[in-house]
């Protein structure tokens, strides 16, 4: 068949069909980037006094005023905290759960389904969960006039085996008991998705590999080792990248266990993250910092991103 015959003699149609599409990606795509590079370098920029006429000059200021906010460091920490701490731990039991799955015959599909719910439930949903097994529910006073504190099921647990409870998110809690909770929280969450992408990658090795293996009396680990985790690279590889950009946009999990305080009562904002200094940026109407701060979470992430593809294809086999 000659390649005439396969072109169309009416390439207008295909454009036709494209045009939905391509107006879509134009309209809530391209210009919303093109307009948040614009308003980044346009000095105090906002909103209301645009549309009031005021002209804005073009620097570098919204920058500079993003870097010297006084809770910058902070938002830039939790940030990196949060993913330093969730991505190894939720890839590494991604991967045990995978194959743990994969070599389970009975129940299979239903294990997955269960595996798989959380990533279609809410997250503001999961986080109100979370924020109510953490939490300490209230306090009364007993019949001696001492006051009694009745705790969420994570503290009724540690106390069963004997433990104090522990003041997770409330009054007076700390910043490794709040940071605790946040990582189990998005650990939790974030495993369906990366146990499906790695029970895919598992189900597509060729079984000979491990036929094989089992001949020449190869133990389990050493075949986890060296043909699992090498054949499996490529999938481990775009769990942790994609693991490391929606750390650094980690928002709404945190707004689900604290609500918009970002933090307990007596320290509000206190894990805050880039992406909620950007919101409150945006409702304080000072769209040309939350623009700045965009751009340079961006760029955090294209070097993390870039430096872990640079990773991969020294560790990746494909």
């Amino acid at each position: 068949m000659s390649s005439s015959m396969v072109e169309s003699k009416h390439p207008w149609k295909a454009w036709l069909y494209l045009a939905p599409a391509i107006v879509l990606l134009l309209v809530f795509t391209v210009w919303p980037i093109f307009n948040t590079v614009r308003m980044a370098f346009l000095e105090n920029y906002s909103g209301l006094k645009a549309a009031g006429g005021m002209k804005f000059q073009f620097g570098f200021g919204n920058f500079e005023k993003v870097v010297q906010y006084k809770r910058f460091i902070q938002c830039m920490k939790n940030t990196v905290l949060l993913c330093i701490f969730t991505v190894p731990i939720s890839t590494i039991l991604a991967l045990l759960i995978a194959v743990c799955l994969n070599s389970i015959k009975t129940l299979q599909k239903f294990l997955q389904t269960i595996f798989f719910l959380p990533y279609v439930t809410n997250s503001i949903a999961i986080g109100m969960v979370f924020a109510a097994m953490f939490n300490i529910v209230g306090s009364f006073y007993g019949t001696e006039n001492e006051i009694i504190v009745t705790a969420g099921i994570i503290n009724n647990v540690i106390e069963f085996f004997g433990g104090k409870p522990i003041n997770w998110i409330n009054y007076g809690s700390t910043y490794a008991a709040n940071m605790t909770v946040m990582v189990i929280y998005i650990v939790w969450n974030a495993l369906p998705f990366k146990i499906l992408i790695l029970l895919g990658g598992l189900q597509s090795i060729n079984k000979q590999y491990y036929d094989a293996a089992k001949v020449d009396g190869t133990s389990r680990r050493r075949i986890f080792t060296r043909i699992t985790v090498p054949l499996l690279s490529p999938m481990i590889a775009y769990v942790v990248i994609t693991g490391f950009i929606g750390g650094f946009k980690e928002y709404t999990s945190i707004v689900g266990i604290f609500g918009e305080s970002m933090g307990p009562a007596d320290d509000a904002k206190r894990l805050n993250t880039m992406v909620g200094f950007i919101y409150d940026a945006l409702s304080s109407n000072s769209q040309g910092r939350a623009s700045a701060a965009a751009l340079i979470l961006f760029g955090i992430i294209l070097v993390v991103t870039l430096i872990n593809l640079q990773v991969s294809k020294k560790r990746v086999h494909y």
